[in-house]
């Protein structure tokens, strides 16, 4: 507490099952010994934002948006936060004056078309100054869309009420990123509160964060990601936990995250899977990082890989390509080089479910031409 702030509501504290670092809460609100081991490649400001402060509390690193930290305060102060230097340790909100120099820049700088409020957590101001904030944003003709990235209907669902609502629609557009990272975060009341927002037109997209020993298990982010599509909340990024001080023991390697995501093609709709992301050092941005699909290529064909282990020979446009092209064989290739060679359309997996499951229902036939 000396070092790093802590806070936690009534309502996440009583989500604690165990007390102890066996417990995914716990483990992401309760301050622990491991925040003090610093390796030498941590920093406080690992994306370097305060580098790309034209003013201050407003952060241009993209060509086309810029993030806003409209507060320094949070309701529950989590562990892994990428803002550990700023957040709580001096809880302020934006003042007039800074607003009033957000809003110049925004005007001077029309290719912003799209500002994230964030903080802290936006959503503990008050609703009548977050709505002075919404409406000097909506002053910028540039400004398309407004979006708040926010913990609070995971941590502080009771705040997210029928009058807070009725605010945000008279902004609109306005999306909102929340931040549930474990299955038990979805309760009654968090799922409660993402529904007065998608009623009121808030579409939602979910950022969690890769966290050692709380959801680095396939199963848990494919729970995770499936109810969050049930209370009509869009997994959006899953990130790799940033190399900011205090959270080195979160930290997972990076092919965690790739396995992960490996695991959840084919099992997910492409609508529950989000995108693993590293947010870079010095500023880099944001990287998608996903498994290899592309297995080998060649003037006239790719070889892909799907989420069984089958390779399918996919040809290139035929005007690419100086000489005709024998259609490929439909039996199964011997190697990726005859696939790549266009003699073959695919390699087949020995047993694949999928297949299988073809293979025992080939008996039916055709569809007919009505059903």
């Amino acid at each position: 507490m000396g070092k790093y702030p802590l806070a936690i509501t009534p309502y996440y504290a009583s989500l604690i099952r165990r007390a102890d670092k066996t417990d995914p809460i716990f483990q992401m609100c309760v301050p622990q010994l491991a925040e003090l081991n610093d390796p030498p490649f941590l920093s406080s400001d690992p994306l370097e934002e305060c580098h790309d402060m034209p003013v201050p509390g407003l952060v241009h690193r993209y060509p086309d948006r810029a993030l806003l930290i409209a507060t320094t305060t949070c309701s529950t102060y989590c562990r892994h936060c990428t803002r550990k230097r700023v957040a709580g340790t001096r809880e302020t909100t934006i003042s007039k004056r800074r607003l009033e120099q957000t809003v110049a820049y925004l005007r001077e700088h029309p290719e912003i078309h799209d500002v994230i409020v964030s903080g802290g957590d936006p959503l503990t101001l008050s609703t009548e100054h977050l709505e002075e904030v919404l409406a000097s944003l909506r002053q910028v003709p540039s400004v398309q869309i407004i979006r708040i990235g926010t913990r609070v209907p995971v941590v502080l669902p009771q705040r997210i009420t029928e009058d807070l609502c009725a605010m945000l629609r008279k902004y609109h557009p306005i999306w909102i990123n929340t931040h549930f990272n474990h299955p038990y975060e979805i309760t009654p009341e968090s799922s409660e509160a993402c529904t007065r927002l998608a009623d009121a037109g808030v579409p939602l997209g979910n950022q969690s964060v890769l966290l050692r020993g709380v959801n680095d298990q396939p199963q848990i982010i494919e729970q995770l990601c499936r109810k969050l599509v049930s209370i009509r909340v869009r997994p959006y990024y899953l990130y790799q936990c940033d190399l900011v001080r205090g959270v080195e023991h979160f930290r997972t390697p990076l092919s965690r995250g790739i396995e992960i995501m490996e695991y959840l093609r084919g099992r997910l709709s492409g609508l529950a899977i989000p995108t693993f992301v590293v947010d870079t050092p010095h500023g880099g941005g944001k990287i998608p990082v996903l498994p290899t699909y592309v297995v080998s290529q060649s003037p006239t064909q790719t070889v892909l890989r799907n989420y069984e282990g089958m390779l399918i020979a996919y040809p290139e446009p035929q005007d690419r390509i100086a000489e005709p092209v024998d259609a490929p064989s439909d039996v199964s290739a011997p190697s990726v080089w005859d696939l790549a060679a266009g003699h073959h359309s695919h390699i087949k997996p020995a047993q694949a479910t999928r297949l299988m499951r073809r293979e025992a229902h080939c008996s039916v036939g055709p569809l007919p031409e009505t059903f």
